[in-house]
């Protein structure tokens, strides 16, 4: 049984890495700022997703705290790109380059 466990996270843990890989592609051609933005978001909560299935592969209850640890972090750096986003946005406004 233990093993049919291993080889369930094994595959969910491929699984997320190729999601994360597209998600890297999404932010590095995405057509907007505001895709960059969710696809860096997205790749924080798939690597959340495999800290955590690692912690249950392992059997490591520190990795939860890691977990929760690089949650907060990756919440505190989608606000601070929004944060500057919004300011880059609203100085272009002012500047008259994009419409109200």
């Amino acid at each position: 049984m233990a093993q049919a466990y291993h080889t369930l996270y094994t595959v969910v843990l491929v699984a997320l890495s190729v999601l994360t890989l597209l998600c890297l592609e999404r932010a590095v051609r995405g057509p907007g700022i505001a895709e960059r933005i969710i696809a860096i978001n997205m790749i924080c909560t798939l690597t959340l997703g495999m800290i955590c299935i690692l912690a249950l592969m392992l059997s490591e209850g520190y990795l939860a705290d890691i977990a929760l640890l690089y949650a907060m972090i990756g919440f505190l750096a989608i606000v601070v790109l929004c944060k500057v986003y919004l300011g880059v946005a609203m100085e272009k406004q002012e500047k008259g380059d994009i419409p109200k």
